[in-house]
């Protein structure tokens, strides 16, 4: 979800409520503790050269239990962000701490701040020798096959 789409659907949120995908909700006492954007330059397995530009939240919750951030305070500071950082509008990335840091997309849906999963993929199938997606799928039904046929308890294969 780009900043721009973000603010304009919780500028009537009563309540900021996130949740994870499955469901998990973040407690109510979360902080957004940074708004940021980060710029990206690298390089992928193919030798092409990309940038990519992200707004960054980093959302965290302490033991300050009666702390609630309301979605005017938090358009205030996205608003303060953009004016002394020059943040662009760009898709959004939230750090939340689990297990360990981990980095989610982010959308609304019934009025609720959805925390999504995010995937890495291969910039550059074409030229770094990935396997097309087609003959992965395909390699992988033939490995079901064979192992469904000669791994059978008793085989000895195994």
């Amino acid at each position: 979800m780009q900043l721009s789409q973000f603010k304009e659907a919780i500028q009537n949120l009563e309540n900021l409520e996130i949740i994870l995908e499955d469901g998990t909700a973040i407690p109510s006492h979360f902080h957004i503790t940074e708004v940021g954007q980060i710029d990206k330059k690298f390089i992928d397995c193919g030798g092409t050269i990309r940038f990519e530009k992200k707004v960054s939240f980093q959302l965290w919750s302490s033991i300050d239990v009666w702390h609630r951030l309301s979605a005017e305070k938090l358009l205030n500071i996205i608003e303060l962000s953009q004016d002394k950082l020059g943040i662009e509008d760009g898709e959004i990335e939230v750090e939340y701490q689990s297990d360990t840091i981990g980095k989610y997309g982010l959308t609304i849906k019934d009025n609720k701040i959805v925390l999504t999963s995010l995937q890495t993929d291969c910039l550059a199938t074409d030229k770094c020798g990935g396997i097309p997606v087609d003959k992965f799928k395909k390699n992988l039904s033939e490995l079901s096959e064979k192992a469904t046929s000669c791994c059978t308890p008793g085989s000895g294969c195994c």
